[in-house]
């Protein structure tokens, strides 16, 4: 009997390997392809503007504007990012992820300046036939000061975190 079982689950095993080798499923190819879009990732809640570019199948970098004029709770916050593939899928990235912000944030009307670092792990997907659109999604670790020092998880879905639209 514990024979048979080892047959059977060594022939599961063959099995397995020789229908993965006959999918050939390829990652979707965004060399050098410029995404732009929107993130609200930055700590004093404006919503940026971002960019994204792929210049490798395995390295990406991005940066990130938000940016307001309000006289009571304006300010502005600008970011660098990048990015680093793990494991990909056909519709389908995972990454690693740093960000570097600087932040100046009004809080009833004093200006506070500050930073934000992020370290996280993320995907970005694209659904079947609008491959144009990357909706993306992380989770990590944030180190931020805006008026206090803060350190604290993050997670983002992708109406929050961002989508880009790839040229």
């Amino acid at each position: 009997m514990q024979k048979l079982k080892k047959l059977l689950s060594a022939r599961a095993l063959v099995a397995l390997c020789l229908l993965s080798l006959s999918f050939g499923s390829h990652a979707l190819e965004k060399t050098d392809r410029l995404g732009i879009g929107m993130s609200n990732e930055l700590k004093n809640d404006f919503p940026a503007l971002s960019f994204k570019v792929q210049k490798s199948k395995s390295f990406a970098y991005g940066g990130l504007l938000g940016l307001s004029t309000a006289d009571k709770d304006g300010g502005f916050g600008v970011g660098l990012k990048v990015y680093r593939n793990i494991f990909d899928e056909p519709q389908l990235n995972f990454y690693l992820a740093g960000m570097g912000a600087i932040l100046s944030t009004k809080i009833d009307s004093k200006t506070y300046s500050g930073f934000q670092f992020d370290l996280s792990l993320g995907s970005e997907f694209h659904f079947t036939g609008l491959n144009s659109l990357g909706f993306s999604f992380e989770f990590g670790l944030s180190a931020n000061k805006k008026k206090d020092f803060v350190f604290e998880t993050i997670g983002s879905h992708f109406v929050v975190l961002g989508v880009h639209f790839y040229l």
